[in-house]
């Protein structure tokens, strides 16, 4: 009997848990499934337009935007440092040369010359002249100040040091204080309190009449505006925007999912219209082909452009070569050459060979070895 008396005390009065919801109406439930269509009839078009923006916005800025902001980085990098170079080299070390080798020698002249003509002379004028004068003239305003001053200003003061004291202060206080004071006490005091008084009575009923017809028209608000407002509210448009934005809810993930649906099934069409074959060709025919011309193409035309390049510059070597021979043998054949000195202050050439190079050990095919021999030795 006692459980069973708990339960009751549990469930309440009436036998009903106290945490009891009566469910939704008949009402909601039929309204829920064609607000649900209409708003995803709505909502679709909205969520895959937002699909398709949010993968373009992916596409760009994975191709365009972070290989453009990496470029304008190492742009940005590269002319900060040859700014910084440029500033080093144009600014700042001609202005630390400048200052180490003309301002700091001519600032350290003109400071001793400034001491030398200015404040040597000011000192010297302030230790002998200025000071004794300043001192004796304080002495003798002293003594002008203890011998003259100081009694004339006490035959001046003492009078009005005693007018003010024994006449003036007097008439004011019992001429002018103490009335005043009296009339404050007797007269102005009570007189205030009493004012005071009837002003705090009537405030007090008018404020007992404010706030009871204040305390009417919050009755009336609660009665007439209040209670239907919050009726409506927590009847018709809470309910209301709950399944509003229950079906909002809903129909934005179905509109997801049917979306990355469509996504995929455009992709996959995509995919086998145009990437299947895309890739079937370049696998099979661009390549194949992109072989051939490298090898059979390409390849050859790099080496004859090399093998001409080689000999254009050998023929250029050789053509230099005879130059230089000739330009000795016009030189030997104006000036002459004699026995001993003549060949030492010739002017000559190093001859080049294409046999073998200072550093090296490979020679040139068809070259004549170069000699084994200085300059001073082949005469």
């Amino acid at each position: 009997m006692g459980r069973g008396m708990e339960k009751a005390g549990e469930h309440g009065g009436r036998g009903v848990p106290s945490s009891y919801d009566g469910g939704e109406g008949c009402l909601t439930v039929a309204v829920r499934i064609p607000v649900r269509i209409v708003v995803l009839l709505l909502v679709l078009p909205v969520r895959v337009v937002w699909d398709l923006l949010a993968a373009g916005a992916r596409a760009v800025d994975r191709t365009v935007l972070r290989p453009l902001g990496r470029g304008l980085l190492w742009g940005l990098e590269w002319l900060g440092r040859a700014l910084g170079v440029l500033g080093r080299v144009l600014v700042v070390l001609p202005l630390v040369w400048s200052y180490r080798t003309l301002v700091v020698p001519v600032g350290t002249a003109l400071w001793w010359v400034a001491t030398a003509v200015f404040v040597v002379p000011v000192v010297w004028v302030w230790r002998a002249v200025l000071r004794p004068l300043g001192r004796a003239l304080d002495r003798l305003l002293v003594a002008a100040c203890r011998s003259v001053l100081t009694p004339l200003g006490k035959a001046l003061v003492w009078p009005v040091v005693g007018a003010w004291r024994y006449v003036v202060v007097p008439l004011v206080r019992y001429g002018v204080v103490v009335p005043s004071v009296w009339v404050w006490r007797s007269a102005l005091v009570p007189l205030g309190a009493g004012v005071v008084w009837l002003l705090g009575r009537l405030g007090h009923g008018l404020f007992y009449c404010v706030r009871a017809l204040w305390a009417a028209v919050v009755w009336l608000a609660l009665v007439l505006v209040v209670a239907p407002g919050g009726w409506v509210v927590r009847r018709i448009l809470v309910p209301a925007g709950r399944e509003i934005a229950a079906a909002f809810s809903v129909a934005w993930r179905i509109a997801g999912y049917l979306s990355r649906a469509v996504g995929r099934a455009l992709a996959w069409l995509l995919w086998n219209a145009v990437g299947r074959p895309g890739r079937w060709t370049y696998r099979n025919v661009c390549t194949p082909v992109g072989h051939w011309l490298r090898d059979n193409v390409l390849a050859p035309a790099a080496r004859a452009s090399r093998e001409i390049r080689r000999v254009a510059r050998e023929t250029l070597e050789s053509a230099r070569e005879t130059f230089r021979q000739t330009r000795r043998d016009a030189w030997r054949a104006l000036v002459g050459t004699t026995r001993g000195t003549s060949r030492m202050t010739e002017p000559r050439e190093p001859i080049e060979h294409r046999a073998r190079t200072l550093g090296s050990t490979t020679t040139v095919p068809g070259a004549v070895p170069a000699p084994e021999i200085s300059l001073r030795k082949q005469g």
